[in-house]
Protein backbone atom coordinates (compact mmCIF):
# COMPACT_ATOMS: atom_id res chain seq x y z
CA UNK A 1 0.00 0.00 0.00
CA UNK A 2 1.52 3.34 -0.54
CA UNK A 3 0.23 5.12 2.39
CA UNK A 4 2.64 2.73 4.51
CA UNK A 5 5.44 4.70 5.71
CA UNK A 6 8.64 3.15 4.73
CA UNK A 7 11.72 3.00 8.11
CA UNK A 8 14.35 1.48 8.11
CA UNK A 9 17.07 1.33 11.31
CA UNK A 10 19.19 -0.29 13.19
CA UNK A 11 17.41 -2.62 16.08
CA UNK A 12 20.80 -4.24 17.58
CA UNK A 13 24.60 -3.29 17.50
CA UNK A 14 27.28 -6.08 18.07
CA UNK A 15 29.57 -6.03 21.13
CA UNK A 16 27.85 -2.81 22.35
CA UNK A 17 26.63 -3.14 25.93
CA UNK A 18 23.15 -2.20 26.56
CA UNK A 19 21.37 -0.71 29.87
CA UNK A 20 20.09 -4.18 30.83
CA UNK A 21 24.10 -4.86 30.61
CA UNK A 22 23.78 -7.46 27.58
CA UNK A 23 26.00 -7.42 24.75
CA UNK A 24 25.02 -9.06 21.37
CA UNK A 25 27.72 -11.10 19.45
CA UNK A 26 28.28 -10.83 15.24
CA UNK A 27 26.03 -13.54 14.38
CA UNK A 28 23.86 -14.03 17.04
CA UNK A 29 20.53 -13.48 15.10
CA UNK A 30 22.34 -15.74 11.92
CA UNK A 31 19.95 -18.99 12.73
CA UNK A 32 17.00 -17.65 14.21
CA UNK A 33 16.65 -15.13 10.55
CA UNK A 34 17.57 -18.35 8.76
CA UNK A 35 14.96 -20.37 9.77
CA UNK A 36 12.06 -17.70 10.15
CA UNK A 37 13.19 -15.00 7.71
CA UNK A 38 12.09 -11.37 8.26
CA UNK A 39 8.37 -12.78 8.14
CA UNK A 40 8.79 -14.43 11.18
CA UNK A 41 9.32 -11.59 12.84
CA UNK A 42 6.86 -9.36 14.35
CA UNK A 43 6.98 -5.21 14.19
CA UNK A 44 5.11 -3.96 16.91
CA UNK A 45 4.71 -0.82 19.09
CA UNK A 46 6.25 -0.68 22.88
CA UNK A 47 6.42 -4.34 23.12
CA UNK A 48 3.05 -4.74 22.88
CA UNK A 49 1.85 -7.75 21.12
CA UNK A 50 -1.95 -7.43 20.38
CA UNK A 51 -1.66 -5.05 17.50
CA UNK A 52 0.83 -4.95 15.80
CA UNK A 53 1.45 -2.08 13.38
CA UNK A 54 3.54 -3.01 10.55
CA UNK A 55 5.75 -5.92 8.82
CA UNK A 56 9.63 -5.73 8.53
CA UNK A 57 10.30 -6.70 4.71
CA UNK A 58 14.01 -7.00 5.51
CA UNK A 59 16.38 -8.23 8.50
CA UNK A 60 19.86 -8.56 7.73
CA UNK A 61 23.04 -9.26 9.69
CA UNK A 62 25.40 -6.61 9.20
CA UNK A 63 28.96 -5.40 9.85
CA UNK A 64 27.34 -2.71 12.39
CA UNK A 65 24.33 -4.94 13.79
CA UNK A 66 20.42 -6.02 12.94
CA UNK A 67 19.73 -3.89 10.71
CA UNK A 68 15.44 -4.26 9.76
CA UNK A 69 13.45 -2.27 6.88
CA UNK A 70 9.78 -2.34 6.85
CA UNK A 71 6.82 -0.62 6.36
CA UNK A 72 4.28 1.13 9.29
CA UNK A 73 0.68 0.46 8.19
CA UNK A 74 -1.62 3.16 8.45
CA UNK A 75 -4.30 0.81 7.56
CA UNK A 76 -5.00 0.40 11.94
CA UNK A 77 -5.49 3.10 14.59
CA UNK A 78 -2.41 1.99 16.44
CA UNK A 79 -0.41 2.19 12.65
CA UNK A 80 -1.87 5.21 12.04
CA UNK A 81 -0.24 6.59 16.02
CA UNK A 82 3.04 4.97 15.23
CA UNK A 83 3.51 6.49 12.03
CA UNK A 84 2.16 9.95 13.07
CA UNK A 85 4.68 9.46 15.66
CA UNK A 86 7.86 8.89 13.85
CA UNK A 87 7.02 11.39 11.12
CA UNK A 88 7.32 13.94 14.26
CA UNK A 89 10.25 12.87 15.36
CA UNK A 90 8.48 12.00 18.58
CA UNK A 91 9.54 7.96 18.12
CA UNK A 92 12.40 6.55 16.72
CA UNK A 93 13.38 3.57 19.28
CA UNK A 94 14.43 0.31 18.14
CA UNK A 95 14.09 -2.77 20.80
CA UNK A 96 14.59 -6.46 20.54
CA UNK A 97 12.06 -9.14 22.15
CA UNK A 98 14.12 -12.36 21.75
CA UNK A 99 14.74 -15.77 23.48
CA UNK A 100 17.75 -16.36 24.92
CA UNK A 101 19.50 -19.80 23.33
CA UNK A 102 23.05 -19.53 24.15
CA UNK A 103 24.95 -16.64 26.30
CA UNK A 104 28.06 -16.54 28.23
CA UNK A 105 28.64 -14.34 31.63
CA UNK A 106 31.81 -11.60 31.06
CA UNK A 107 31.95 -10.28 34.23
CA UNK A 108 28.87 -8.18 34.91
CA UNK A 109 28.14 -8.51 31.09
CA UNK A 110 26.01 -11.35 29.70
CA UNK A 111 26.61 -11.63 25.49
CA UNK A 112 24.39 -12.85 23.75
CA UNK A 113 25.81 -15.22 21.21
CA UNK A 114 22.46 -17.50 19.65
CA UNK A 115 18.96 -15.56 20.07
CA UNK A 116 15.52 -16.95 18.77
CA UNK A 117 14.37 -13.05 17.88
CA UNK A 118 10.39 -13.16 18.01
CA UNK A 119 10.06 -9.28 17.18
CA UNK A 120 11.65 -6.08 16.44
CA UNK A 121 9.58 -3.35 18.29
CA UNK A 122 9.25 0.79 17.70
CA UNK A 123 9.84 2.62 21.27
CA UNK A 124 9.99 5.22 23.11
CA UNK A 125 13.01 4.57 25.32
CA UNK A 126 15.29 1.59 24.10
CA UNK A 127 17.35 -0.41 26.10
CA UNK A 128 20.00 0.06 23.34
CA UNK A 129 20.49 3.95 23.34
CA UNK A 130 21.45 3.47 20.00
CA UNK A 131 19.18 1.15 18.63
CA UNK A 132 17.26 3.79 16.46
CA UNK A 133 15.58 4.67 13.43
CA UNK A 134 18.29 5.69 10.91
CA UNK A 135 15.87 7.40 8.45
CA UNK A 136 12.38 7.41 6.92
CA UNK A 137 12.40 6.36 3.60
CA UNK A 138 11.00 9.19 1.14
CA UNK A 139 7.80 8.35 0.28
CA UNK A 140 7.50 9.64 -3.35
Amino acid sequence: MTDDLKIEGYASLFWTRDLNDDVTAAGAFEGSLAASGAAGVKMLHQHDDAEPVGVWDEIAEDAKGLFVRGRILRSTPRGRLVAALVEAGALDGLSIGFRQVKARQDGRLRVLGRVELWEVSIVTFPMLPGARLVRVLDQS
